[in-house]
């Protein structure tokens, strides 16, 4: 599978939420060179901790904007972060049993990503860009979520 490339035609338009997916996108070609580097199993599931880690963190980010700038569909945008995470839960836990799920989950995360990118997450953009125009409430979530996301 070749490496994600992070074009202008993801940009949601939301400067913070951008440079997350970006990094996301970073995760996963990281685990796809651990996966076929021949890397210890030490390293990959480092990496697939260190991307669902991140990822979650993201989700919560991104819930709290849409929360502030009170996108009507926060319930159905957190139950696809859900169903996300719990599909993501079980493949931790079967590479933790010893499986080797890791091309299984560079799949699912390439495509997932793109995928809620370019629907899931263009609809809410205009709901919080305008709440943006109205008040700094961006900036505020940064001071929180700074230290996370290096911002």
């Amino acid at each position: 599978m070749a490496k994600l490339v992070w074009s202008t035609d993801l940009n949601t338009g939301i400067g913070v939420i951008d440079k997350q997916h970006q990094r996301i996108v970073e995760y996963i070609n990281e685990l796809d060179d651990a996966r076929t580097s021949n890397h210890k199993r030490e390293d990959v599931g480092r990496i697939i901790d260190e991307t669902v880690d991140y990822t979650l963190s993201h989700f919560a980010f991104e819930e709290s904007l849409q929360e502030e700038a009170h996108y009507p569909f926060l319930k159905a945008h957190k139950k696809v972060h859900e169903l996300f995470v719990n599909k993501v839960a079980g493949l931790q836990h079967r590479y933790s049993l010893g499986e080797d799920v890791s091309e299984e989950l560079h799949k699912m995360l390439f495509t997932w990503l793109y995928n809620h990118i370019k629907r899931d997450d263009a609809d809410y953009v205009e709901y919080v860009n305008k709440n943006i125009q109205q008040g700094s409430f961006v900036e505020k979530k940064k001071g929180f979520f700074g230290r996370l996301f290096g911002g």
